[in-house]
């Protein structure tokens, strides 16, 4: 009766676990999306900072034009220090953003590279069964 009871529990433990392993994706398939995944992120965090430096420019330009109205010499050269800054600012977010997608592309590429493997996987595996 014992014995009876452990095969039942071990052949119900193994077909609800057998879909789970059947249908987990390959290493490959999850190094892509989490690739993809990073990339989108810092993608995001490019253009927040893109923004930034673009407030940052118009800031220093309207403290460059109030330092021009008012003949202040040294308010010209912040507001012109924060434009300076506002450019590099969202020239180094462009830069970022551009790696994010390259990196958004060739986790896409290590996506598809799983995909095949598995396909051609599952190929040879019904070769063999035949």
């Amino acid at each position: 009766m014992i014995k009876g009871t452990i095969r039942s529990a071990i052949l119900s433990a193994t077909l609800s676990l057998a879909p789970a392993v059947a249908f987990a994706d390959s290493p490959a398939k999850s190094a892509g999306n989490e690739l993809e995944r990073k990339g989108n992120e810092e993608e995001k965090s490019a253009d927040a900072e893109k923004g930034r430096g673009e407030r940052l420019e118009k800031r220093g330009q309207a403290v460059e034009d109030a330092g021009d109205k008012n003949n202040d010499s040294a308010e010209k050269a912040r507001g012109k220090r924060m434009k300076k800054k506002g450019k590099a600012m969202q020239k180094s977010a462009e830069a970022r953003h551009d790696a994010s997608e390259t990196m958004e592309k060739s986790g896409n590429d290590v996506e598809k590279a799983g995909a095949d493997a598995d396909k051609k996987v599952e190929k040879a595996r019904e070769n063999v069964n035949k």
